[in-house]
């Protein structure tokens, strides 16, 4: 299957060279490029791409009003978001995942980083390691907007099972380390998780980890004495 991959960024130069790599790419292609936020969503209208990626800061619209447009629209569900940034942005990160994306990698990534980080979202997983990084998402997402009164009904239909999955997710496990956490298999974990994300209309692990954080489901991150 050909991961099919929407570029969106002001920097003509950088999309060429991200068309370049995906395009070498055995099981992914280029389906379009766009210089701003409006154009992102327009084309993803138009081609229902797999995976957007998409830079923060770009004229007419940014990064992330695009991302949200793109991730509550019906007509795009399916569509995923990886976002472009430098790790200083925190507080860009965390607006961008509150919007739905479905992870962030730094623009300082390695080719091989990128192209696995584009599989990972396209399989539905959310992308948000480093540790430290996870850290300072549970930081920021630890003082969000209120949980929300729907999904906040929708908590009741969890399973105490499914309520420590949550919290792992949240932590930045996968299922495999959540299977191990638990001592249950990895196939278990992952039916865990996704029967969690169904009951919470959760469209990724990304947004299970928001919800995590906006639910007092998990805690924030320890922080180091100063």
């Amino acid at each position: 299957m050909t991961i099919r991959v929407l570029l969106a960024d002001d920097q003509a130069l950088l999309r060429g060279t991200f068309r370049m790599l995906f395009d070498s790419t055995d099981d992914m292609e280029t389906v379009g490029e766009a210089a701003n936020g409006r154009e992102a969503v327009d084309l993803a209208r138009a081609q229902h791409p797999d995976v957007v990626l998409m830079d923060i800061r770009m004229p007419v619209m940014d990064g992330i009003d695009a991302t949200r447009i793109i991730c509550e629209s019906e007509d795009l569900a399916g569509v995923k978001v990886l976002i472009l940034t430098t790790f200083e942005d925190d507080e860009h990160v965390t607006d961008a995942l509150r919007a739905g994306a479905s992870g962030f990698l730094g623009k300082g990534a390695r080719p091989e980083e990128l192209i696995e980080a584009v599989r990972t979202v396209a399989d539905g997983e959310a992308l948000l390691s480093p540790s430290a990084t996870r850290a300072l998402i549970g930081r920021f997402l630890a003082q969000p907007d209120p949980c929300p009164t729907a999904v906040h009904e929708r908590l009741e239909d969890l399973t105490p099972r499914e309520r420590d999955v949550v919290g792992l997710v949240a932590l930045g496990l996968s299922n495999d380390e959540i299977a191990g956490r638990l001592f249950v298999s990895p196939l278990t974990a992952k039916t865990h998780v996704n029967r969690a994300m169904t009951k919470l209309s959760a469209r990724d692990r990304a947004q299970l980890v928001v919800i995590a954080y906006q639910c007092g489901l998990v805690g924030p991150a320890p922080q180091p004495a100063s």
